[in-house]
């Protein structure tokens, strides 16, 4: 970006100098072409003129087609490593808003291409013209100054009064979006449960404050931006005000009352387009913060070697994790092995800290600290790129994406259509897309809406199984799928382990746990027993007398599994 910015800096000195074409084009025709009467001089000197202003013009529009450009380029630098950044912003603190960083890309972007940095870039010339009215007569160069200055406190008048006010509308202005985006994701509920009423009040609550604070803002401005405007016109009759004196006097010739309004017009104007385009400059600069602040929330993306496809070894040693962002453990001292191919069944009660142990055997949450290594390799030495496609996960709150279904279950990467079908069939799910409108092609549109809740999850099934994986992780995989889909379920677990998949699968429900080869019974976030199937099989299925604490000797005990 440097380089072009530099171009844009050489492209505004040669476009300035252009502009003292006019002043000293008109100071030629009064002062020589009306004395002398001469034609010619009045065609040769209209002749250098007319092609010094279309140097201008074509220097303007090389200007302008370069700032196009830059904006291009810097969004294709920034666009990507900017989304990435946000996705890694998120794992890290998954309750923030952080997608408005796609947005101030954008914002940045219009600013460096507008009317904004333009602005900028001829400031600099300010002085070449003060000094240029100065040559013409001290007075003009001093009403220049003055003038300046005062359009320079107004613009600093400006930046004092509206930089809070702007910045809270903005602020503002991004949870309203974020907060109306997440309840128009619960359409359903909303009309099922009578909440629209209830839900638009809050929205609204926070809308009228964007509205307020940028109201409040607006005004200030205004007032400032008119003011700049009279003074604009009242500085215009004071300078041929003065000129005209000036000659009366005999100090000065008439082209120089034309020349003279000329230059310290073309020098107060940058001032005056600061102004006008200062809330664009407020944008990008709060914008600039956010993308500061969110690069710092995802750390660096350290390129690491290409490791080979892992056999799926699992071994976890002593981890304490916690969620992003939160400093209490919800996994204490949490340890075990899972050799390669074998299938492991977690059980435990809800807020036992299964979720949280499939998150963090897939490298979705980071680990406090202990270890966790796949193929006797710690997760984070894997690049996530070229581990994602040997990893398969079915997250508890199943997502899609909008597309088609062979695209959700392709992963959204170019793929052969046996693939997709070998990975349908695999989840016991290639009926059921088959007997869709347009089969492997339907759009499912945002969130997988077009298909029901039992469909979104054999779908995500497929999507976890696409492309063989080596290790399987699946958090509640049948607790939306009816009988059928159940069945397909303990068919392609079966598969699996044929294949020599590594299977860590999180349930409440016994039935499926006949599949496993081991089972881990998790508490409170510690394991409270690990070991072979029928071995913890048979402790979760005794019965166990559990005398009720008002028993009197002769009414019997209570007998739960």
């Amino acid at each position: 970006m440097l380089p072009i910015l530099s171009s844009v800096m050489v492209f505004s000195f040669f476009i300035n100098l252009a502009m003292f074409v006019s002043p000293l084009y008109m100071l030629q025709v009064y002062d020589r072409v009306l004395s002398s009467r001469s034609e010619g001089t009045l065609i040769a000197l209209t002749v250098i003129a007319s092609v010094l202003l279309l140097s201008y013009g074509l220097l303007e529009m090389a200007r302008a087609r370069i700032l196009v450009r830059a904006g291009i380029l810097f969004d294709e630098k920034m666009a990507r490593v900017t989304f990435e950044a946000v996705h890694r912003a998120i794992l890290n603190k998954p309750d923030a808003s952080l997608a408005q960083g796609l947005r101030d890309v954008d914002s940045l972007r219009e600013f460096m291409t507008g009317p904004g940095l333009i602005a900028f870039c001829d400031v600099p010339w300010f002085p070449v013209f003060v000094f240029g009215s100065f040559l013409l007569h001290p007075l003009y160069g001093w009403i220049a100054i003055v003038g300046g200055l005062i359009i320079f406190g107004l613009t600093l008048t400006n930046e004092l009064l509206t930089k809070h006010g702007l910045t809270e509308a903005s602020i503002a202005n991004v949870r309203a979006a974020q907060r109306a985006n997440a309840i128009f994701r619960n359409a359903e509920v909303l009309q099922a449960m009578g909440m629209l009423d209830a839900l638009q009040i809050t929205w609204s609550g926070v809308h009228q404050q964007h509205l307020g604070w940028q109201a409040n803002a607006s005004d200030r401005a205004s007032v400032l931006i008119s003011a700049t405007k009279f003074f604009r016109l009242f500085l215009q009759t004071v300078i041929l005000g003065t000129g005209g004196y000036l000659c009366i006097n005999n100090e000065i010739s008439a082209g120089a009352i034309i020349a003279g309004s000329i230059l310290i017009g073309r020098a107060l104007q940058p001032m005056e387009m600061m102004v006008g385009n200062w809330r664009g400059f407020v944008a990008a600069r709060v914008a600039y913060k956010r993308l500061t602040s969110l690069f710092d929330l995802a750390g660096t993306n350290a390129s690491r070697m290409s490791l080979p496809r892992p056999a799926g070894d699992l071994k976890v040693d002593g981890i304490f994790v916690s969620s992003p962002g939160n400093q209490t453990l919800i996994l204490h001292g949490l340890s075990f092995a899972l050799p390669a191919g074998e299938m492991l069944c977690i059980v435990g009660p809800s807020g036992a800290g299964k979720t949280t142990l499939a998150r963090v055997l897939v490298g979705v949450w980071p680990i406090k600290s202990g270890s966790l290594r796949l193929d006797g390799y710690d997760l984070s030495q894997w690049d996530v790129r070229d581990l994602g496609p040997h990893i398969g996960y079915l997250p508890q709150d199943v997502e899609l994406f909008s597309g088609s279904v062979a695209q959700n279950i392709s992963r959204f990467q170019p793929a052969e259509s046996a693939q997709v079908i070998v990975a349908a069939k695999l989840a016991g799910c290639h009926e059921m897309i088959q007997l869709l409108q347009e089969g492997y092609n339907t759009q499912i549109g945002d969130g997988g809406q077009a298909l029901s809740g039992g469909q979104r999850q054999r779908v995500a099934l497929a999507r976890a199984l696409f492309g063989s994986p080596s290790l399987v992780v699946l958090d509640e995989p049948n607790s939306n799928l009816d009988s059928a889909g159940e069945e397909a379920l303990i068919h392609a677990l079966q598969e699996l382990k044929a294949h020599g998949t590594t299977v860590v699968l999180v349930t409440h429900k016994i039935s499926i746990l006949a599949t496993a080869d081991r089972i881990l019974v998790m508490v409170g976030g510690t394991v409270q027993t690990c070991g072979p199937r029928d071995e913890i099989l048979g402790q979760l299925t005794t019965p166990k007398v559990v005398p009720p604490a008002n028993q009197s000797p002769g009414n019997p005990a209570r007998v739960t599994a």
